[in-house]
C-alpha cells in the first residue's frame, strides 16, 4: 500500500495530537505498574502476542512478554525506549517524520540500526509542567497498531 504525502501529513498530524492530548498529572512507580498491568488485560482480551514495557525515568518499572512473543520483542523495545529517550517524541511519529522528509531515520540520523528503530510503539509519558518523564512500549504487532495500543491504553489510563 502506497501511503500519499497528504496520507502521511495527517498521520504526523495526528501523531503530534495525541502527544499533546496525553499528558498526565502525575506518573509514579505505582502509575506504571497499573499502566502496564492495563496493557497486559487489553492484550490478553484480544489475543495479542506482544511484550509491554513501561519505564519511569530510565528505570524498567514493569516489563511483561505474552505468549508468542520471543527475546527479539525485548531487543524492539530497547531500540524504540532509546528513540523517545532521544528525541523526545513517540518513536511512530520520529519515523513518520523521517519519512515525510523523503528519507529513512537511519539514513537522517546516522545512528546504529542495532541500537535504534523509529517504529511505532514506544511513547513518551508526559508531566503536566514537568515534560517526558518515562516511555510506555509495546512490541509484536505491526507498527501502527503498535503505536494505537499504546495510545488506547494511555487514553483510558487518564480516564
Amino acid at each position: 500500500m502506497t501511503t500519499t504525502p497528504d496520507d502521511l501529513a495527517a498521520t504526523i498530524a495526528s501523531v503530534e495530537a495525541q502527544e499533546h492530548e496525553l499528558v498526565l498529572a502525575s506518573f509514579t512507580h505505582d502509575d506504571a505498574w497499573r499502566l502496564g498491568c492495563l496493557l497486559v488485560e487489553l492484550a490478553a482480551e484480544r489475543d495479542l502476542a506482544v511484550t509491554i514495557d513501561v519505564r519511569k525515568g530510565t528505570q524498567q518499572v514493569f516489563h511483561a512478554a505474552r505468549e508468542g512473543t520471543t527475546p527479539d520483542n525485548d531487543t524492539w523495545v530497547e531500540r524504540k525506549v532509546r528513540v523517545v529517550q532521544r528525541f523526545g517524541a513517540s518513536s511512530y511519529l520520529v519515523g513518520l517524520r523521517a519519512r515525510a522528509k523523503g528519507t529513512t531515520f537511519t539514513e537522517q540520523h546516522q545512528l546504529p540500526l542495532q541500537e535504534y528503530a523509529a517504529h511505532g510503539g514506544a511513547f513518551p509519558v508526559r508531566v503536566e509542567g514537568a515534560g517526558p518523564v518515562g516511555v510506555v512500549t509495546v512490541s509484536g504487532l505491526p507498527q501502527a497498531e503498535d503505536h494505537a495500543l499504546v495510545v488506547e491504553a494511555l487514553r483510558t489510563f487518564r480516564g
